[in-house]
């Protein structure tokens, strides 16, 4: 079903060099589509000359941050503000390819999606070297606890339909991970969540993206999130192997007619773990 009216969220910090070609790109995209829209820019706070460069555009709705609180937070800001009942977030540096937002949408009805999610073709950003091989590894595991094939777990290019987003916005981080978890609470809670392919450009301006900081913040929502959604993802594998490790050594003092301590302590380790992750599956069950 098409959208009665769309919300486009950028949030910005320092984005003097990008924000004004992304919004023109915007605003011919989707003049051109013909839809109702509103265009919202959270300026987190910027201290460079981005508040001059969106004061120039009138047609746009800029929200101003007193203080620096991320990009998740500024999304929050935005969404919150916004009057559609479908919302986009896209970034402000020029990496997203702007002039598809018609396009993702158009993806997102023909499916029938709560969310379409712009799965990048390529990694284009700042420390390239380092942030693939994070990212690609950081996926794997999301895939893995999750069960599902995520071409893309951290775009910052997507829409959503806003009623199902805000039983989510009170869970979500303020920085870097919010695109994550979001993908990740979505999945996990049975929403339809699909990726188109996009292109990915080199940002302009500075990135604020710190390596092992926000490498260690994702693999840290992974597990948190599944943990609240899922949480038998997380505890049954390692009951599991526990378990099994404990039961060969048992298996092998029987034999022997000698119990060791060790074997003890690993069959009640798997069955200790196996029972909190029951409980926390009784009360993510309840709470929903």
């Amino acid at each position: 079903m098409k959208a009665d009216k769309v919300s486009i969220v950028i949030p910005v910090y320092n984005e003097e060099e990008a924000i004004a070609s992304d919004l023109k790109t915007i605003k011919g995209a989707m003049d051109k589509s013909g839809r109702d829209y509103e265009v919202i820019v959270v300026d987190d706070a910027s201290t460079d000359s981005t508040p001059d460069v969106l004061a120039s555009f009138d047609w746009i709705k800029i929200i101003r941050h007193r203080r620096n609180r991320g990009g998740g937070f500024a999304r929050n800001t935005g969404i919150k503000g916004a009057t559609g009942d479908v919302i986009v977030v896209t970034d402000g540096d020029g990496t997203y390819p702007n002039q598809d937002i018609p396009k993702l949408l158009d993806f997102m009805e023909e499916n029938d999606l709560d969310m379409a999610v712009g799965a990048r073709k390529k990694e284009a950003g700042t420390l390239k070297f380092l942030r693939t091989p994070a990212k690609w590894l950081i996926r794997k595991i999301a895939e893995l606890m999750s069960g599902f094939k995520i071409p893309d777990l951290n775009s910052g290019f997507r829409a959503f339909k806003k009623d199902v987003f805000m039983k989510y916005m009170d869970i979500l981080p303020w920085g870097h991970s919010w695109v994550s978890t979001i993908t990740l609470a979505m999945l996990s809670d049975g929403y339809e969540v699909d990726f188109m392919p996009i292109d990915y450009y080199k940002r302009k301006g500075k990135s604020t993206f710190h390596p092992i900081k926000d490498t260690s913040s994702y693999l840290t929502l992974v597990v948190r999130t599944i943990t609240w959604f899922n949480p038998l993802k997380v505890f049954i594998p390692p009951a599991l192997i526990i378990g099994i490790l404990g039961l060969w050594r048992l298996i092998e003092d029987i034999i022997r007619w000698d119990m060791r301590t060790a074997t003890v302590v690993l069959v009640l380790a798997a069955i200790q773990i196996a029972s909190i992750g029951l409980l926390a599956d009784l009360i993510a069950k309840r709470g929903k």
